[in-house]
C-alpha cells in the first residue's frame, strides 16, 4: 500500500504567511492567519513568526511577485523556520516552486487541516474519509517526493521503456483511492441501515453544527451525559455520536454531535465528510452553536451557514444557540449580541445558564410530530398490539382484566389511527 508522509510531523519551526490582493482585506486577512496559528498550534508546531502580504499583481509562479517572494524567503532564513504555511491555497506548482526557492518544507492551509483531521479520526469511517481525501490531495503533489526519476525495466526481455517510479507511485495511489472508496461506500450502506432502525420508532432527531470550538460536544455531553471528548482545541473530535436526551414535556429527542467547520474549510474535506454531515440534513432541526463570546461570531455563523447550505441542509428549523455567554459580563455586549441574534437562546455549558430554555424550546419543536398518549386496547387485539411494537415506542405496559393500557410515543399518522383507543 502506498503511505502518504505527515509532513508538518517531521518539522519543529513554522513561519506563517498570508497573501491578501486588496488593502480593504488586511484585517480578515490577519483574523484568518491568527486562526492559522491556532491549527499549527494543534499539530503541535511552534510557530517563529507570521507575515501578511499584499499581493498587488498576483503572479502565476509563486501567486506572489519575485521580490515579496525573497522577502518571505529571508524572513524564514532569519528565523529559522522549517516549514513555511501558507493560509492561501497553493497549486500543486506553486507548492514546488516556494519549495525550491525557499529550500524547506511549504505546505498551506489544506494540508495542515488535513493532518489535524488524520490525527483526530477515530472510527474506521472518519480514518477512510481522510484517507480518501489526503490522497486526492497528494495524487497531483506527488513530484515533491522525488528528486529523479529512476526507470524500471520494461517488458518482457527487458525491452522497452518501462514506467518511471513516478507512474509506478501514481497507479498505485489511484488504486488505492479506489479502495478507500468502495470501502467508504460499505461503511455507508451500514450507516444508512443503522438510521433506517432508528428511524422505525418515531423518535425524532436533531443536530448540533457549528463552528470548531464553540462548545458541540459539551453541549451533548451537558444535555445527555454523554462520555464524549472535550478538549479546548480545533477539531478536537470528527466522529459524529447520536444520544437519547429527555425533554420536559418527556418526549424523547436523539441528539447528535457533528464535525466543527472553519472558514476556508477545504472543498475536498467537505465532500469526505458528508456521509457524517448528512446527520445535518436528515435531522428534525438544528442546534447552531456559537460561542458568544468570541468578537467574529457573525463571521462563524456565516461561514456554517455557507457549509449547511453546500450540504443542502440550510433551510432546516434552527435554533442559535449562543454558548460561553458567561464570559459576556457586560450588559451592553449581551444586548448587542442578542440585537444581531434576537431569536437565540443564551446559555453557558460551563454554567448550566440557559440550559432550561434550550429544553423547552427543543421540545417546542418536535411537539408537533410526535406525542406521549395512554392507550387502552382489548388483548385479543393481537394485530393492532403488534403494529405498535413494530411502528411505536412502547414506553410502559399494565394489563387491565381483559385489556392492555400502553404508555406509548406515536406519530401523528399513527395516533389517528389508533384514536379510538385513546385514555383521555
Amino acid at each position: 500500500m502506498f503511505e502518504i508522509k505527515e509532513r508538518p510531523k517531521m518539522v519543529e519551526r513554522a513561519l506563517l504567511v498570508a497573501m491578501y490582493t486588496d488593502p480593504a482585506e488586511r484585517a480578515g486577512t490577519e483574523s484568518l492567519l491568527a486562526e492559522l496559528g491556532e491549527l499549527t498550534a494543534t499539530l503541535g508546531i511552534p510557530v517563529v513568526g507570521q507575515m501578511t502580504v499584499l499581493v498587488r499583481r498576483p503572479q502565476a509562479r509563486l501567486f506572489a511577485g519575485s521580490g515579496k517572494a525573497e522577502e518571505i524567503c529571508r524572513q524564514a532564513a532569519a528565523s529559522r523556520a522549517e516549514v513555511i504555511i501558507f493560509d492561501n491555497e497553493l497549486s500543486p506548482a506553486q507548492q514546488r516552486n516556494w519549495e525550491t526557492l525557499a529550500g524547506i518544507t511549504v505546505i498551506d492551509r489544506q494540508e495542515v487541516i488535513l493532518d489535524i483531521f488524520g490525527r483526530r479520526a477515530r472510527t474506521r469511517e472518519a480514518k477512510l474519509q481522510v484517507q480518501a481525501a489526503r490522497l486526492e490531495y497528494s495524487l497531483p503533489r506527488l513530484t515533491r517526493a522525488w528528486s529523479h526519476f529512476g526507470q524500471q525495466a520494461g517488458g518482457i526481455g527487458g525491452k522497452g521503456e518501462g514506467e518511471t517510479q513516478l507512474e509506478i507511485d501514481r497507479r498505485l495511489m489511484r488504486a488505492q483511492l479506489d479502495r478507500v472508496k468502495r470501502e467508504l461506500v460499505e461503511v455507508h450502506q451500514r450507516r444508512a441501515t443503522q438510521r433506517k432502525e432508528r428511524q422505525r420508532v418515531p423518535v425524532p432527531n436533531a443536530a448540533i453544527v457549528g463552528y470548531t470550538n464553540a462548545g458541540k460536544s459539551s453541549l451533548l455531553k451537558r444535555l445527555t451525559g454523554a462520555d464524549v471528548l472535550v478538549e479546548d482545541k480545533l477539531f478536537a473530535t470528527l466522529d459524529t455520536t447520536t444520544r437519547r436526551v429527555a425533554l420536559p414535556n418527556n418526549q424523547p429527542l436523539l441528539l447528535t454531535d457533528t464535525v466543527g467547520f472553519v472558514r476556508k474549510l477545504p472543498h475536498r474535506l467537505v465532500e469526505a465528510f458528508k456521509a457524517t454531515l448528512e446527520e445535518s440534513v436528515l435531522a428534525d432541526f438544528l442546534l447552531h452553536l456559537l460561542d458568544g463570546s468570541h468578537p467574529q461570531v457573525a463571521e462563524f455563523y456565516q461561514t456554517t451557514l455557507a457549509v449547511l447550505e453546500e450540504l443542502g441542509a440550510d433551510r432546516k428549523r434552527t435554533v442559535t444557540v449562543l454558548n460561553k455567554i458567561d464570559r459576556l459580563h457586560d450588559v451592553a455586549q449581551r444586548k448587542a449580541l442578542l440585537a444581531r441574534f434576537p431569536d437565540a437562546v443564551c446559555v453557558s455549558v460551563k454554567t448550566g445558564e440557559g440550559m432550561d430554555e434550550l429544553l423547552h424550546r427543543m421540545a417546542g419543536l418536535v411537539a408537533d410530530r410526535t406525542q406521549v398518549v395512554e392507550l387502552l386496547l382489548p388483548q385479543s387485539a393481537s394485530a393492532a398490539i403488534a403494529r405498535l411494537h413494530r411502528h411505536a415506542k412502547i414506553l410502559a405496559t399494565e394489563y387491565v382484566g381483559d385489556e392492555v393500557k400502553l404508555s406509548v410515543l406515536l406519530s401523528n399518522r399513527l395516533l389517528r389511527e389508533y384514536a379510538g383507543f385513546r385514555v383521555y
